[in-house]
């Protein structure tokens, strides 16, 4: 996912999990795939506007700690 290959299949699936555990572990830290799918750049959800709403929903629950305690900026990029 962070390496930004092939977004327009990866994004849908990585949204899928996230609607199922928006903190998901995905590799490294709690949050990590969040912070990598919100790293997409414009032009990928430019293509995906549904699925980019669905996100928006998913962020929108997270309490406000939640996004306190991600890594590196993490709140500023959610």
């Amino acid at each position: 996912m962070s390496q930004q290959v092939a977004l327009p299949y990866v994004l849908p699936l990585a949204v899928r999990l996230l609607r199922e555990g928006p903190l998901l572990d995905a590799s490294f830290y709690e949050g990590d795939l969040l912070l990598a799918v919100v790293s997409a750049p414009v032009s990928a959800w430019a293509l995906l506007p549904d699925l980019h709403a669905r996100l928006c929903a998913v962020i929108t629950t997270l309490p406000e700690t939640a996004v306190a305690d991600l890594p590196r900026g993490g709140d500023a990029a959610v």
